[in-house]
């Protein structure tokens, strides 16, 4: 079981990298503002990084114990973990779409509309009960992210394309159906979280095998086959972003484990504040008001939703309200 600490320490550090995610993608764009290499190969190498550290994770819990890790080998446990694999291999490659239509700000924001689809979907299929404070939370957390985006010349109009609007809807829908899946496989059973993320990560790669194999069929080899061509046009930029999306994959599974996935998209949203100021210093984007306006709205949406009777009311109020 995982200590306070520890909780705190890998919901900080998924905050960071999270924040850091959308600027990375920016920052390994060429001169033209596209992606001089092939965007799928992407979640292929996070999905080896992740694949290798969760292995020698398993091994060195083996080593240092003495004992061999709680696995479940059972055909029908294993299999179920193709269905958060494929869901993620979307994710990912559909979040490269994202940030073709969205500057890394506005992205970060709209992400907060996971808390609402994370927090509908566990109340449906986790059985997992939401107070009124919590649902008003949840529609406090999609008024901030729909004012963010709206124009500031006053006519209302949104910033980005509808197009890029649809693709952030259809995200974190995705990500919430995955998360919830992902967390009831996570705490089904006491197995060792370096096992199930070793499940998780191998049906992850042998999809994103498939999936670049069906690219160069559906082109003909055109470009030739992406083995030989997997990291043309890379940079120490495109690295970094692997590295990224692997560790917080990593952190993401902690959560789910020991927490939950309704946290761990909070964790994430707390990144809002962060990546708009980084953005305005290493692109320039322009910080408006209705962006700070959105980024605020859904900071109190978060206390909201995590907050207990008592650090909203007095206790002689609290009384006063129990009282018929």
């Amino acid at each position: 079981m995982a200590s306070r600490v520890q909780k705190l320490f890998c919901a900080g550090a998924l905050t960071v990298l999270t924040s850091a995610g959308g600027i990375l993608m920016e920052l390994s764009k060429g001169e033209d503002g596209k992606y001089a290499y092939n965007s799928a190969t992407v979640p292929l190498l996070a999905e080896a990084l992740k694949l290798a550290i969760s292995s020698s994770l398993l091994f060195t819990e083996h080593s240092r114990t003495g004992e061999a890790p709680q696995v479940t080998r059972d055909t029908r446990t294993v299999i179920k973990y193709i269905i958060p694999s494929i869901i993620y291999l979307i994710c990912n490659n559909l979040t490269l779409d994202v940030l073709r239509y969205l500057p890394p700000s506005t992205y970060q924001i709209l992400s907060n509309l996971r808390i609402v689809t994370t927090g509908l979907l566990s109340w449906l299929f986790l059985r997992r009960p939401l107070s009124r404070l919590q649902w008003i939370a949840l529609v406090l957390v999609s008024a901030g992210a729909v004012s963010s985006q709206l124009g500031s010349n006053n006519d209302g109009a949104m910033k980005a394309s509808l197009k890029g609007y649809f693709l952030m809807l259809l995200l974190c829908f995705l990500a919430a159906l995955g998360g919830v899946v992902t967390e009831a496989l996570m705490k089904g059973n006491r197995d060792s979280i370096h096992w199930q993320n070793t499940q998780l990560y191998t049906f992850g790669l042998v999809f994103n095998v498939f999936r670049l194999t069906a690219d160069n069929l559906s082109t003909g080899f055109q470009d030739g086959f992406w083995i030989n061509t997997l990291l043309n046009g890379y940079t120490g930029a495109t690295y970094v972003v692997v590295a990224n999306l692997a560790l917080s994959g990593l952190l993401v599974s902690f959560i789910m484990k020991y927490v939950d996935v309704i946290a761990k998209n909070f964790a994430t949203s707390l990144s809002m504040f962060l990546t708009p100021v980084v953005a305005l210093i290493l692109f320039g984007h322009q910080l408006e008001m209705s962006l700070l306006v959105g980024a605020m709205i859904a900071a109190i949406s978060i206390f909201l939703f995590y907050a207990k009777p008592g650090d909203l009311f007095l206790r002689e109020q609290l009384q006063a309200i129990a009282v018929p």
